[in-house]
């Protein structure tokens, strides 16, 4: 796995083999954990060639202190990325992806309207805005997120639609913990006792999911299971795919979210 800090050096790492193979780019935050293993794995069966970004965007968080308490280890990163068949890991400096002057945002209005767009004011813009940067840089062939993360696919898959971009987006599983909970980079700030709690969020899911096949209401029945949590919303958010049950609940101080697809639960990893 060959580790690069520039545009430069990504398009110099691909560049040799670039006409005769597909690239597949996973775009991370870092902090990974086997969801990313996920991704990049199915990156790997789909391409010839897997790109995976270490980038902590600033731009597409609202609370400083969240941004600072972002966990960074580069160096475990790059083993995973590694021990996952990675062909070129991307760790830039904040300088390279938002140089000196960088004035330009990218507006999202439909499918970031309301939940996380509601509750994260200008997290859809940075989300949107560092993406197209990213894929500019490594134009890949197909990109690959998580399920977990619905409405910042269903922003993804818009954006590429809307503004003509060649990737196509690849949407893998949510993976989950052996207590059903999502993987998340945030799990770690939870406490034994919140991360008890938490698992009210899969039960949730569940819950809703019984409740449509029986013909009541999915949201009342996934509100009625988050007890001991705070809930910021629970909703049937029309996405590209269909209905996707969509939760965002706080165990402590650490926020969640969570989603099923109600017609294709199996992409919940439920």
């Amino acid at each position: 796995m060959k580790i690069v800090r520039t545009a430069v050096e990504v398009r110099q790492a691909l560049g040799p083999r670039r006409g005769e193979s597909s690239v597949g780019f996973v775009p991370t935050m870092g902090a990974l954990h086997d969801g990313h293993v996920a991704l990049m794995r199915a990156a790997r069966l789909s391409c010839r060639r897997t790109v995976v970004s270490l980038f902590v965007n600033p731009t597409q968080f609202n609370e400083p202190a969240d941004l600072a308490a972002y966990p960074r280890n580069e160096a475990r990163d790059a083993e995973l990325a590694s021990a996952a068949g990675v062909d070129v890991l991307f760790a830039p400096d904040i300088r390279v992806v938002y140089p000196a002057g960088h004035a330009t945002s990218i507006a999202v209005q439909g499918a970031a309207l309301g939940f996380e767009g509601d509750h994260r004011p200008g997290h859809f813009a940075g989300v949107a805005t560092v993406c197209v940067s990213l894929f500019n840089i490594v134009q890949p062939d197909v990109v690959f997120f998580g399920q977990k993360d619905a409405q910042q696919v269903a922003v993804i898959q818009q954006v590429v639609r809307d503004l003509h971009l060649e990737p196509r987006v690849e949407v893998v599983p949510t993976v989950r913990d052996v207590d059903g909970v999502a993987l998340s980079s945030r799990n770690v700030r939870l406490s034994p006792d919140e991360r008890a709690r938490a698992r009210a969020i899969p039960a949730a899911l569940r819950a809703a999911l019984a409740a449509h096949r029986q013909g009541a209401d999915p949201v009342a029945a996934a509100r009625a299971a988050l007890t001991g949590l705070q809930v910021d919303y629970v909703g049937l958010a029309a996405f590209v795919d269909g209905p996707t049950l969509v939760v965002a609940a706080r165990s402590g101080a650490t926020r969640l979210i969570d989603n099923v697809p109600i017609d294709h639960p199996e992409r919940a990893g439920l």
